[in-house]
């Protein structure tokens, strides 16, 4: 039998670690001794293997201390679930690394061919060069934080702008760049920005990268903050929509 602070030192994690343990209820709280102590025996030193692997998976101890009165067919279906939430969890950190990589390197982000000559096609519409700077920049974002979504949303912009009548929209958007916050001709604008958008998508919703992402907001703060009537042009936008 040994105390708590020589089964802390066996097993590696501190006394007051396996105190939080036996107030969640993971590890059951051994008799005391004569003394005053407690004394801990082998079925503890394995029990606090088992929870400190499954604390260092990210299990969390409400799942731990569910998992101990499980059957053994289900504590291992359980382990297998874990262990699958590992590999997701590596795959991701590892392409999380591969960008780390690219950034210590001075390359951000690469774009697809097809970007690149979307961009390029913008400049031949006429969209200003801060316009297509900033759209690159903006897709080298999108890409690089949502390679599996960023595909579908270029194509629909792409689309977008392959239709004329939108095209003019945006290069009006473009142009509003320099125009005050109060110039009325934001307000036609964003009226018939609102109006396209809700002919093209209908009720159904517009693609976008998820509510739980926050890049939607970086990248539409990015552009405000470009231009107040940009700013200004958002907003009327949204009160459109919303309307």
């Amino acid at each position: 039998m040994i105390t708590i602070g020589q089964l802390a030192k066996y097993v590696g994690v501190s006394t007051k670690t396996i105190r939080v343990y036996h107030d969640k209820g993971l590890l059951p709280e051994p008799a005391r001794d004569a003394s005053g102590y407690r004394r801990y025996g082998a079925d503890d030193a394995i029990d606090l293997i088992k929870i400190r692997t499954l604390t260092e998976a990210g299990v969390p101890l409400a799942r731990i201390r569910d998992l101990r009165s499980a059957t053994d067919e289900e504590f291992q279906q359980a382990l297998r679930e874990i262990d699958d939430a590992l590999t997701t969890r590596i795959d991701a950190l590892r392409a999380t690394r591969g960008r780390l990589h690219r950034l210590a390197a001075g390359r951000l982000g690469s774009l697809p061919a097809e970007v690149g000559a979307h961009l390029e096609r913008l400049a031949r519409w006429g969209f200003t060069p801060r316009w297509v700077d900033l759209q690159r920049d903006l897709w080298i974002l999108v890409f690089a934080t949502h390679p599996d979504d960023a595909t579908t949303l270029f194509q629909d912009q792409a689309e977008t702008l392959a239709d004329p009548a939108l095209r003019q929209l945006f290069l009006a958007y473009d142009s509003a760049h320099d125009l005050d916050a109060d110039d009325p001709r934001l307000d036609d604008l964003a009226r018939r920005i609102a109006e396209a958008t809700r002919q093209r998508y209908g009720p159904g919703e517009m693609p976008e990268l998820g509510t739980a992402s926050e890049i939607p907001g970086l990248i539409q703060s990015t552009v405000n903050a470009a231009s107040p009537a940009w700013q200004r042009l958002d907003t009327l936008i949204r009160r459109q929509l919303d309307a």
